[in-house]
Order: C-alpha cells, then structure tokens, then sequence
C-alpha cells in the first residue's frame, strides 16, 4: 500500500518522500510539480497522454493545472519518489522571472535527462528530507532552489516567456471561464453545481463544460478536486485542525471513509497518515 515517508510544508509549497505501489487517478496541482526517483524500481507518470519513464537519471517535470496521474504496473515493486509542488509566489521571490512557473506552458518537456549536477542536488535535498529533526528553513529552501533553477534554467521557457511579457496562468482563459475557475477553487465545500455555475457565466450546461475544458485541459469536476486537495493540504499541515472526521464534513463528504478514499487516490497515502509525517513551517515563517 503507498504511503507518505515525510511531508515539509510552507510558503515553497510541499516536498513529499512518496512510497508509490498504486496507480492515482488523474488529477492537477496549481503549483509546478517535480518528481525525481529515490529508490525502487523504475517506473512511469501519463502526463499530455504520454507514459514517462522516472528512472535515476530523468525527472517528470509537470506543469501548473496540468492533468497528469502515476501510473504504475501491475506486479512491479514499489518506488520511493521525491514529489516537489513549488508555489510560483516563493520562485518569484527568489528571481521574479519565476512567476511564470505558474503557466501551463512553463516547462517545455514533460520528462528530461537529469545532468550529473541536478542529480547531485537531488541527492542532497532527499539527504536532508531523510535526517533527523526538522530540516532548517533556510537549508531547506537553499536546497530546494539549488535544485529547480538548474532544472529550469534547462528545461523551461521562462525566458523566452519574459521576453514575450506574457502573464500568468489566468491569462490563458476566457473571462467567464476564469470567473468560473475562481469560484470553483474559492468554494471547496460540498459537491460541484455545475449548472449553477454554467449560469453564473451565461452559458448553458454543455457549452460550459466544453469551454472550460478547451481553455483548462481539464474537466469542472478535476478544478473542484483541486480546491479540496488544497483546503485538505492546508487543514492536515496545522496543529489547530479539528477532527479528520470534521475535515471531511467541511469539505462535503457524507462519511469520512470517503474522504479517506478521495484523499489516497490522489496523493497515495491517507489523511491520517500524511498528517503524522507532516512538518510544517508555517509558524517559522
């Protein structure tokens, strides 16, 4: 069964020692997502309909809002992976040109060849992830950039992206579908009223459905999954949080088994025990 080795949480996002032996399903991140091999057996995500090996020496790299999901083989053995989710805010406080790691379009290449010095600092980042204690904040965020502008400077298209002066993501709707897309990640909770929202765009059921996935790449109902993987995130990282039994109502689920459910087909642990492998940096901060 996948579970979750350790989680550090905070303003750069999320960084997840992943013990993967089940495929998730299709799902998106709004930050940009990089998955390196720690151990294991080789193995595959499908991002953009295309099965990409995760190897010792390749990195899937997937961008913001892309759909995308782990793919793994039946009866082959299990893979420790190191999951990035970088918060374009924290990459454009270290070089503004950054931001736009929140595109679509940001990396160029959905699976690229790891250069001897990425694969070093890969090394040191997954070092520290498996040390005692609490990683240093300043360690581990010196860590975690060390490791990206290499990949980035590489493989995306930030500048040629600045030198166009293109915006960010939200640049790429239509503005009902942007208006839909910020109520749908604003409102989390209970299931996803489609109708109701096509309407608060002047559009009908069908002609909605079929603009928001032509300007998205996904469906409605994967956005609102987004909304409720974030809320979850964020509730299971602070000490504060009530009951998992009243996270789950909060987000609409009628029994907590099924926020169970929804929860590991996405991430690959459950609730409960990502929130005991969770460090987070939120007071440090």
């Amino acid at each position: 069964m996948s579970s979750a080795h350790r989680i550090l949480h905070g303003g750069f996002g999320r960084v997840a020692l992943l013990d993967m032996d089940e495929s998730l399903v299709p799902h998106a991140h709004s930050e940009c997502h990089v998955l390196l091999k720690v151990s294991g057996e080789d193995t595959y995500f499908s991002v953009r309909d295309r099965r990409l090996p995760l190897t010792d020496r390749t990195a899937v790299l997937i961008n913001a809002w892309e759909p995308h999901f782990y793919d793994h083989q039946s009866g082959a053995a299990d893979t420790l992976i190191l999951a990035l989710y970088i918060e374009p805010s924290w990459l454009a406080a270290q070089q503004s040109g950054l931001v736009l790691s929140g595109r679509p379009d940001f990396f160029s290449s959905p699976c690229v060849e790891l250069t001897p010095r990425m694969r070093h600092h890969a090394d040191l980042l997954i070092a520290a992830m498996f040390s005692f204690g609490l990683v240093p904040q300043d360690r581990l965020e010196e860590l975690l950039f060390d490791l990206l502008i290499g990949i980035t400077e590489k493989y995306s298209d930030w500048h040629h992206l600045s030198r166009l002066r293109v915006g960010v993501a939200s640049d790429f709707y239509d503005a009902r579908i942007r208006q839909a897309s910020r109520f749908i990640l604003d409102h989390p909770q209970g299931e996803l009223d489609i109708e109701g929202i096509a309407r608060l765009c002047g559009l009908s059921r069908a002609h909605f459905f079929t603009l928001f996935k032509k300007n998205t790449g996904m469906t409605p109902q994967m956005l609102a999954n987004i909304g409720k993987m974030q809320m979850a995130f964020r509730c299971l990282s602070d000490s504060r949080t009530g009951t998992l039994g009243n996270l789950s109502e909060s987000l609409g689920f009628s029994e907590q088994g099924h926020f169970t459910r929804f929860f590991r087909r996405h991430i690959g642990a459950s609730p409960s025990q990502y929130q005991k492998v969770t460090d987070s940096y939120r007071l440090l901060s």
